[in-house]
């Protein structure tokens, strides 16, 4: 549960659970995710991958889904990450939903845990 998403960037601390959220929508309008699939890559500097995790449609017509992440995929080395989340729509069609901003990377940065 710890972490936070912000701009380009995810943020999470080693080893922890976390759900990122989204809500989809364009012109304000819910984005229908029905039959969607959305998938997360986290790799390093040199492109290498780190984990890929699915997406999970929570309320479809609504433009609702989350993306669990667990222990296992966060107790990567702590440091700064490159990601995205792509989401191909059941007509086919490829959107880049994060970073929104499309002159910027996304960063998954993992933060030090004590507690082992």
């Amino acid at each position: 549960m710890t972490g936070y998403v912000q701009n380009n960037l995810i943020a999470v601390r080693q080893g922890d659970s976390f759900t990122i959220n989204f809500e989809l929508k364009e012109k304000c309008k819910p984005v229908d995710l029905t039959g969607a699939e959305i998938l997360m890559q986290v790799r390093d500097e040199s492109g290498n991958l780190m984990f890929s995790v699915s997406g999970t449609p929570v309320d479809a017509v609504n433009g609702k889904m989350a993306i669990l992440l667990t222990p296992l995929q966060t107790k990567i080395n702590v440091g700064d990450y490159n990601t995205d989340i792509q989401v191909t729509l059941q007509d086919g069609s490829v959107n880049t939903i994060f970073p929104s901003n499309v002159n910027q990377i996304g960063v998954f940065r993992v933060t030090e845990q004590i507690t082992r």
